[in-house]
C-alpha cells in the first residue's frame, strides 16, 4: 500500500517490523542508520518514513530535521516509554506522528493509513484570506505570492481549522480529525503542530493574526 522507509538500528526489531508492514501490503525499505536513510531519501522518494529517535550517529530527531529541509515527507518517530522529552523535541523538528516502543504492529500500520487518508482527502478547492491562499487541489499554500512548504499533517490541521472560520476548535477534537487518536494526553501533537504552521505562515509568529489560542479550550481560524 505504501512505500517505508523504516530507520531502526537494532536488528530484531527492524526485522520483526519489516516482516509485518510487508505483511500488510506496504512495501518497505529498512536502514539501521540515519546517514543510510538520508541517502536513501535524496535518490528516492518513499511515501513514509519511520524513525526510531535512537539511532547511533546522526539520531532520528535529527534526520527528521534534515528530512524535513528536503521536502514534506510524513514521518512517524519510534520512541522509547515515557521518553516525553524525546517526542516534543521530535514533533517541533518536524514529526507527523508517534508510535511508543515496544512497538505493536497494528499500531504503526494503523497510523501509517491514518496518514494515507489525509494525504487522500484534499478536495479542489481554492480557499483566499487575505494574503493567506490554499489550494486543496494542488495541495499548496502561499502567503502573499509566495509559495509555503507545510508537511501533509501541518495542511490537514491548518485545512480543519479553515473549514470552521470563527470557530473555536478543542484539542481532543482535532486530535480525532488530523490524527485519528483519541487519547487526550496525546494533545502535544495538536500544540506542536499549530506551532510549526504559525512559524511558516504568521508574519509574527508570537502575535498570530491566523490561528490564535484560546486559553482552557483549543485554537480558531480568524483571517483578518
Amino acid at each position: 500500500m505504501a512505500g517505508i522507509l523504516l530507520v531502526e538500528d537494532d536488528p530484531s526489531v527492524r526485522a520483526g517490523l519489516e516482516l509485518a508492514l510487508t505483511r500488510q501490503g506496504h512495501s518497505v525499505t529498512a536502514y539501521a542508520t540515519g546517514e543510510e536513510a538520508l541517502d536513501h531519501v535524496r535518490s528516492r522518494r518513499p511515501e513514509i518514513a519511520i524513525l526510531d529517535v535512537m539511532l547511533p550517529g546522526i539520531d532520528g530527531v535529527e534526520v527528521c530535521r534534515r528530512i524535513r529541509r528536503l521536502g514534506p515527507l510524513p514521518i512517524i518517530l519510534l520512541t522509547a516509554r515515557g521518553d516525553d522529552l524525546d517526542v516534543v523535541v521530535g514533533l517541533e523538528a518536524g514529526a507527523d506522528d508517534y508510535v511508543v516502543k515496544p512497538v505493536e504492529p497494528r499500531v504503526l500500520d494503523a497510523r501509517i493509513r491514518a496518514i494515507l487518508r489525509r494525504l487522500e482527502s484534499a478536495t479542489p478547492d481554492r480557499l483566499t484570506f487575505g494574503d493567506l491562499v490554499i489550494d486543496r487541489g494542488a495541495l499548496k499554500v502561499s502567503l502573499a505570492g509566495k509559495e509555503i512548504h507545510l508537511t501533509p499533517t501541518e495542511l490537514r490541521l491548518l485545512l480543519e481549522l479553515v473549514r470552521h472560520p470563527g470557530q473555536v476548535l478543542n484539542r481532543r477534537y482535532l486530535l480525532r480529525a488530523v490524527w485519528d487518536h483519541t487519547h487526550v494526553a496525546d494533545s502535544r501533537l495538536v500544540d506542536a503542530c499549530v506551532q510549526r504552521i504559525r512559524a511558516k505562515i504568521e508574519p509574527a509568529p508570537a502575535d498570530p493574526v491566523y490561528i490564535h489560542t484560546v486559553r482552557g479550550f483549543g485554537y480558531r481560524f480568524s483571517p483578518p
